[in-house]
């Protein structure tokens, strides 16, 4: 489950976690049930998610907005990032800065994150300043100020953070057009940062719409995990959330990716040390096996995920151990499987080629790892090891209360239910070495693979930039 969150996303479980739900007022926690999770729906349709957990005296309060890069459209890519910016500038009650002062004076720590499906906002401080971050979350989800002479400064911010992050970095590069070639219909294809010839049109208006359309409660998940009390956070969340007016959400259209009939490749001229490779096989999500419409057999997402381990699970994983440490024609390797989001998305190989080894080479040896797991089975040794090792990184991961939040928000956010994580270990445990051959022969298929390959340029030193100038 560790790639839910490490590779999905950001961004996604915890170890036969029990739950309960409630109506309006979640009931005091008896000794015997403190590891529960708590959920209610406010009377403007937010919902609230709380876990208690009494290690230390803190707690992190999240708010996540169902909204994130995959809800644009094509002229407007990068605005939900660039709104996240903005949130944290001035509102009808508080002057620009003074929401960070407020925060450090309490001695709490925040940030912010997008993705392709949300944009969460969090706060972790002392549990007895909690209705602090309860106050400022509620105060910016309706009041903020969009100010012109803000947001140009703040989109410059942005602009600098894409160049710093994707446009000067080679593989960051591929990656973005990679995306862009693997999906044709899908969201997935337009980078969360946005396009700069977006950034570059994007108006304060467009800023402004989207915050009134997407910031609504009814649209909104509250999730607080730490030494907490439920009964006093669906108090405050009372208090500060629900007489918040609900708004009339926009209808999302399905975007759903069009079929692919055979395999893309892609070749990526930039300045770079080395030559990179990235592959990906168009795979379902676990959204697709959930409900009475599922399209595919619940264990399936479970499989790929057990899958993805075998080939990069550490150093005793097969990549690790036969491209790297036995053939030697790999300085990197690795798998991941991209299955928690809304959207179906991919089931993705990169690597990095030892001296000497081209990438082609390098493609060849991934897809025979891949062939190798379509004709023989696992062998059951291997796959206790895999299983052991996907459930031992989770509850490694449970020990911060950050990661359950997250992970509460995020199954929830992207539809899947937070319920999932009351499933996960025992559909790990429950996965098959022959489903695991099953899903190989289904979905990792060349007709379903794209390619891309980062060749490298000469980089330019700043010195023969500047004499190529003078000349």
């Amino acid at each position: 489950m560790n790639r839910i969150i490490s590779r999905s996303l950001l961004l996604v479980a915890v170890l036969f976690l029990p739950w309960t739900a409630f109506a309006k007022k979640a009931p005091a926690p008896s000794p015997d049930n403190s590891t529960k999770v708590y959920a209610s729906v406010l009377k403007n349709g937010m919902k609230v998610l709380v876990k208690q957990d009494k290690r230390a005296p803190i707690a992190v309060l999240q708010l996540w907005y169902r909204v994130g890069t995959s809800y644009e459209h094509e002229g407007i890519t990068g605005l939900s990032h660039a709104l996240e910016h903005m949130m944290f500038k001035g509102t009808k009650t508080s002057p620009s800065g003074q929401f960070e002062e407020i925060l450090s004076e309490n001695g709490a720590r925040n940030n912010a994150f997008t993705s392709q499906d949300y944009t969460a906002y969090y706060e972790v401080l002392a549990k007895d300043r909690i209705e602090v971050a309860f106050k400022l979350e509620a105060d910016r989800m309706r009041n903020l100020v969009l100010d012109a002479d803000e947001f140009k400064k703040e989109i410059a911010v942005v602009k600098e953070e894409r160049r710093m992050r994707t446009d000067d970095n080679p593989v960051s590069s591929m990656r973005e057009q990679f995306n862009a070639i693997a999906f044709m219909n899908s969201p997935y294809r337009a980078p969360v940062i946005g396009w700069m010839v977006d950034l570059d049109t994007m108006r304060l208006e467009d800023l402004r719409d989207w915050y009134k359309k997407w910031y609504a409660p009814n649209n909104a998940t509250l999730v607080v995990v730490g030494d907490v009390d439920p009964e006093n956070i669906q108090a405050l969340a009372e208090k500060y959330f629900a007489n918040i007016a609900k708004s009339e959400l926009p209808v999302v259209k399905p975007r759903t990716e069009v079929p692919q009939f055979g395999e893309r490749y892609l070749q990526v001229k930039l300045p770079a040390k080395v030559p990179s490779l990235r592959m990906g096989f168009k795979t379902p999500a676990m959204i697709d096996a959930i409900g009475d419409k599922a399209s595919v057999k619940k264990w399936e997402p479970y499989a790929l995920e057990v899958l993805a381990t075998i080939l990069d699970g550490g150093s005793s994983a097969r990549l690790s151990k036969n491209l790297i440490r036995g053939q030697e024609i790999a300085v990197s390797a690795g798998a991941g499987y991209y299955g928690y989001g809304r959207l179906p998305n991919l089931f993705v190989l990169t690597g990095t080629p030892a001296k000497g080894t081209t990438v082609m080479q390098l493609k060849q040896a991934l897809l025979k790892e891949i062939k190798t797991l379509q004709d023989s089975p696992v062998s059951a040794a291997e796959l206790k090891r895999v299983k052991a090792q996907v459930i031992a990184s989770e509850v490694y991961e449970r020990d911060s209360i950050e990661h359950i939040a997250t992970l509460l928000g995020s199954l929830e956010s992207t539809g899947v239910g937070y319920q999932l994580m009351e499933e996960y270990v025992p559909q790990i445990l429950a996965v098959t070495a022959e489903q695991i051959q099953t899903v190989a022969k289904k979905y990792l298929i060349n007709d379903h693979l794209t390619v891309a390959e980062l060749i490298p340029q000469e980089i330019k030193s700043a010195s023969k930039s500047k004499e190529g100038q003078s000349k």
